[in-house]
């Protein structure tokens, strides 16, 4: 295994290469003609590049028909010369079994393991544990032994770790904020951790590598443009366009934890009143504590909710409408074609998702189009996939 300092990459190669690379990796199978018109270039240029590829063993070519054929961009309609009498249909496809990946998601004070091959499929079982410590070296120590386990018998062994962190990373190997394990100072997370495993490591900020597994791997695939937004211990918010996340230097430091959502909400440790820091578990835990006259904790208010209770059950319905406006706000201001809702407690949407469209439509104009919003399904699972996502799309590009 690499100790190098930096990531090892599948292949060198120019721009276009890896541009059809990652565009394989996200529409395969794909016909080389469809393929050709995404990236914008020549049937030439385009077959030359392929052959690269898989002389690389990256892609491999695959007899298909329409049926088989992976999602397309929005839109998009392939002109295809290649469906002709008495010639097989052949598509293009990343050679997933070739490469694996380890996924880490630190959340809070636990963590979620995952190894997948190179079109993030599932390779070993996920494993969830709280953390012993949140001190950095302990972290890393439990991390290592995990990684070491569930890695043990796959072949071939993980070419790299990804690990993401509701922090914020820099270059993407030191996370110099944390404020769910209380790091506040710079923590060069991928140096301690590639130490320890003997395998190199990325490090990225959770609702990034979620973004970009989406765009690649989920539902995002081929839409221009979409925004996600998580609810849970925290509030997120990220876009992305053409498949890429939109980068900014302060991104990951919940910027829109504090839009307005209800000018009669609760008021935030920062002094706001109804600032989307109402949308999470623990102000949701004390407004239902206020409602019951008594302690109460987000689960009990879950599992009231859940239950139909009517103060349970008419917090969740304003927490709905408060989910809306947010959503619609993102929708103004970023005009994506879709919205995707997920975290951990993501389940709430689904308790009324009419207080939600009443809340989207109450800031539209009334000709506006229709705001299409999914609400995800939740798990840590699906996170630490997305943290070796992000390690593919490193290891890819």
């Amino acid at each position: 295994m690499s100790t190098a300092s930096t990531p090892d990459h599948w292949f060198e190669g120019s721009e276009f290469t890896h541009r059809v690379a990652q565009a394989v990796a996200q529409y395969g199978p794909i016909s080389r003609t469809a393929l050709a018109q995404i990236i914008g270039l020549s049937q030439g240029a385009l077959s030359r590049i392929t052959s690269d590829l898989i002389y690389a063993k990256v892609i491999e070519e695959v007899p298909t028909d329409h049926d088989d054929e992976g999602p397309l961009p929005l839109g998009f309609i392939a002109k295809d010369r290649t469906n002709r009498r008495g010639r097989p249909r052949t598509s293009m496809r990343l050679r997933g079994q070739q490469r694996s990946f380890v996924g880490v998601n630190l959340h809070g004070t636990a963590l979620s393991v995952i190894v997948v091959d190179a079109l993030c499929r599932e390779l070993s079982e996920c494993r969830n544990e709280s953390l012993a410590s949140t001190d950095p070296a302990a972290v890393v120590r439990q991390i290592a032994a995990i990684v070491e386990e569930l890695s043990a018998n796959i072949k071939p062994s993980p070419s790299l770790v990804g690990v993401s962190v509701g922090g914020h990373p820099f270059d993407d190997r030191d996370i110099t904020y944390a404020p769910f394990l209380h790091w506040d100072d710079t923590v060069p997370l991928a140096a301690m951790l590639q130490k320890a495993c003997a395998i190199p490591v990325v490090v990225a900020n959770d609702l990034d590598a979620l973004l970009l597994f989406e765009s690649w791997f989920g539902a995002g695939v081929g839409i221009p443009r979409f925004a996600l937004l998580t609810i849970g211990a925290g509030v997120g918010y990220a876009l992305s366009e053409q498949g890429e996340p939109v980068d900014y230097p302060d991104k990951s430091y919940g910027l829109i934890g504090h839009a307005l959502v209800d000018n009669h909400g609760p008021r935030c440790f920062a002094g706001h009143v109804g600032c989307a820091q109402c949308l999470t578990n623990a102000s949701l835990a004390e407004e239902y504590s206020a409602a019951m006259g008594k302690a109460m904790s987000f689960e009990d208010f879950a599992t009231d909710a859940r239950a139909g209770k009517a103060q349970a059950q008419s917090l969740a319905d304003t927490t709905c409408f408060r989910l809306g406006t947010l959503i619609a706000t993102v929708e103004n201001f970023a005009m994506p074609q879709q919205v995707f809702i997920n975290g951990e407690s993501s389940f709430l949407a689904r308790l009324n998702t009419e207080s939600i469209r009443s809340a989207i439509n109450s800031l539209r104009p009334s000709r506006a189009s229709k705001v299409d919003f999914t609400i995800l399904d939740f798990s840590w699972d699906y996170w630490a996939k997305a943290a070796a996502a992000n390690a593919i799309a490193h290891y890819l590009l």
